[in-house]
């Protein structure tokens, strides 16, 4: 079974997006101590805005 160059394009960015959704979240945890303080409860909401926001851009892009 081989996989078309579109769909492996596709695919590609997709693990790329989360991987670095991933290594985002990861540099939240290790930056802030206590996530359910003020600045770290806001750094990870806007890690996890960031990634919606860049999956509806990656999305948009993989479409046209």
């Amino acid at each position: 079974m081989t996989i078309e160059a579109e769909m492996r394009r596709k695919i590609v960015a997709s693990v790329v997006a989360v991987g670095f959704f991933v290594a985002l979240i990861i540099g939240v945890g290790v930056t802030f101590d206590n996530l359910t303080s003020g600045t770290g409860g806001l750094a990870l909401i806007g890690a996890i805005s960031l990634f919606i926001v860049s999956m509806g851009v990656l999305g948009l892009w993989l479409d046209r």
